[in-house]
């Protein structure tokens, strides 16, 4: 057979590699869900303000200069000074160290203790599952910045009294939550299919009904992560959180209650918290739009 006879098998376009496929799914994505992507882009930020804060603060957050006390936002103070001569912008950087991470350790433990409680609750039933309610609805009777200052108040002022606080505070919201879901879902066919194989009753709580009640908590996580930076906030403003002078956002705010005409004191700090809570917002509402086929 000659060389001209010999023809060449034409490649399937559909086997090729397609380079540009991930950033064309990308921008979908983005258009698609633009709440979403602004929400994580403002939370970003903000981890990368408590990675990189002393990178970023000009001055140390605890640094007193009496003769520069109470000066006005300029190019040498961005955000102004305090009563103490303290550079404002760099104490609004280094608490983010305190706030965020707080808000985040609060959402983790309140997500994983309430989401058990409420599987087990959900799944269960019985004098167990009761019994979890009842806690649950005892704590969600009272205003959860009443209960949060009353359990602070008796533990003491201090950062890790106010996050125990806000988790004792929070959890119960997860557990009827994540009961609701494991309620609805134990009743699906899938779930009934892996009761007549004989599957034992913990391993279809979690490989079958725990994955398909997630989304609510996921939604729900995000939202408060920005809540709970407002009740720490909160407690810390009262004296019941962090005390001076470390740099924290609810504490700065309060140093700024009796000076109106020094607006700046809570000017920065309020707006930092304005601006995570809006971010956790954003993100949360992409997040359900994403994960709910329904929207």
């Amino acid at each position: 057979m000659s060389e001209t006879s010999l023809s060449t098998t034409p490649i399937d376009e559909n086997i090729r590699p397609r380079s540009g496929e991930w950033r064309r799914s990308l921008r979908i994505h983005v258009r698609k869900y633009p709440i979403f992507w602004i929400g994580v882009i403002i939370l970003a930020v903000w981890v990368l303000v408590v990675l990189f804060a002393p990178q970023i603060a000009p001055y140390d957050p605890l640094e007193q200069s009496l003769s520069d006390r109470l000066e006005p936002p300029s190019a040498l103070h961005p955000f102004g000074t305090d009563e103490l001569g303290r550079d404002i912008f760099s104490r609004v950087v280094y608490g983010a160290q305190i706030s965020l991470p707080t808000s985040f350790i609060v959402v983790i433990v309140s997500v994983l203790v309430g989401s058990a409680l409420g599987a087990v609750s959900g799944f269960m039933g019985g004098f167990v599952g009761g019994v979890i309610m009842r806690v649950a609805d005892v704590t969600l009777a009272f205003p959860s910045i009443v209960l949060a200052l009353a359990i602070s108040a008796f533990l003491g002022p201090s950062l890790t009294n106010a996050a125990i606080a806000a988790c004792i505070v929070v959890w119960p919201s997860y557990a009827r939550l994540m009961r609701s879901q494991v309620m609805v879902v134990r009743s699906f066919d899938y779930v009934t299919a892996a009761r007549s194989i004989g599957a034992p009753e913990g391993q279809i709580l979690v490989r079958h009904v725990l994955p398909n009640s997630w989304t609510p908590i996921i939604v729900t996580a995000a939202l408060d992560v920005g809540n709970i930076i407002l009740l720490v906030s909160a407690l810390s403003f009262l004296g019941l959180g962090v005390a001076p002078p470390t740099p924290e956002w609810g504490a700065m705010i309060s140093l700024g209650r009796t000076k109106f005409y020094q607006w700046w004191l809570a000017t920065f700090p309020g707006l930092a918290i304005l601006t995570v809570i809006f971010g956790s917002n954003l993100l949360s509402e992409g997040l359900r739009e994403w994960l709910d086929p329904t929207i």
